[in-house]
Parts: C-alpha cells; structure tokens; sequence
C-alpha cells in the first residue's frame, strides 16, 4: 500500500507520477487519492474540484521539466537558450509521454480559459529567458533586425519552431544553424 501524502507538493508529486506512467488522462481526483493514500474527500481539501488539480497537475509538470533555469543566471548566448530549451522540452516529453499534445485537451471539458492561461504564463517564463539571452547576446548581429522584425519577433519564431519540433519528435539543430547564420556577425 501507498504511503499516506497529506501535503499539495507531495500530492502534485503523485499526480506527475501518474503523468509519468499512465499520461494525463490517469489523473482525475479518485486516481490521485489513491495514489496519495488519502481518502477522495481529504484530496477536496487541497483541490476543491478536477479542474483544479488538472491545472495544478500542468503546472507542476512544466515546473519540473523547465526549473532548471528559471531561477538559474542566464545564458551566454542565444544559441545556448534556444539549445536548452529544445533540450528541455525532448527530455520532457521523454519523462511526461504525450504531455505537451495531451494537457491542452484535458482542459477541453473544463476550465479551457485558467488552463490557456496557465500554458501561456509558462511560455511567456520561457520567452522571457530566450528573450533575455538574445538581449545579452554580445554576437548577435543588431542591423538584422528591423521595425517590422524585431527582437522579440525574433523569440517568438524560434519558440513556435523549437515547440514545433519537439512536438513532432524532431530537433532544433537546422533552426540553430540558420540563427547562427543569419543573426551571428562572421
């Protein structure tokens, strides 16, 4: 039998364990009680419905698969942000099968709006770096961008291609090397 949990993070813990193995579906309020050892209605005191521990659920995962760097120093360059996030997001979806296709949908019958606005808080944490990094980027060349094409239109393109790829079980190499070519002085 299960160890009793009796905290939110050991809680959360559990429902990543559950993404882990089963996938996102596995998590609904019976399955993590479960899981916990707790009784169903002990689990109501932390999440007061599904919704609720779905979006805690989502959130938790992409807290583990990006928190090595979002409180870290930051880059040296743009290519190292960019190499870390597609890094990031392959060793996620190795740990957490199908997480990025599936989480979105298990907002489908609930809370779409607090889930859309949870995914974007964590994009925009990792814009943010990226963004960072670009900013820092002592070899980015500044003449390659214009009004039309700015620095942050810049973060935005790479983070849809690298999220694209990871999606698709590709790499960010190809993208790498034509930031490296087009945004890099010689």
């Amino acid at each position: 039998m299960n160890q009793q949990v009796t905290s939110r993070e050991a809680i959360l813990a559990q429902c990543r364990q559950l993404v882990m193995a089963q996938g996102m579906p596995a998590v609904n309020m019976r399955s993590v009680a479960a899981a916990c050892g707790v009784a169903l209605g002990s689990l109501y005191n932390y999440f007061p419905s599904k919704a609720h521990l779905i979006a805690a659920t989502v959130e938790s995962v992409w807290d583990d698969i990006f928190a090595s760097q979002e409180a870290g120093p930051g880059f040296a360059s743009f290519l190292l942000a960019v190499s870390w996030m597609a890094e990031r997001l392959q060793q996620g979806s190795a740990a957490y099968p199908g997480f990025f296709t599936l989480h979105a949908m298990s907002f489908a019958r609930q809370d779409r709006a607090g889930g859309r606005q949870l995914m974007q808080q964590h994009m925009q944490r990792i814009k943010a770096i990226l963004r960072d990094a670009l900013h820092q980027d002592p070899h980015i060349h500044p003449a390659r961008f214009t009004a039309d094409f700015t620095p942050e239109g810049l973060v935005d393109l790479v983070f849809d291609a690298v999220l694209a790829a990871a999606l698709q079980g590709g790499d960010s190499g190809s993208l790498q090397s034509l930031l490296r070519l087009a945004f890099y002085r010689d």
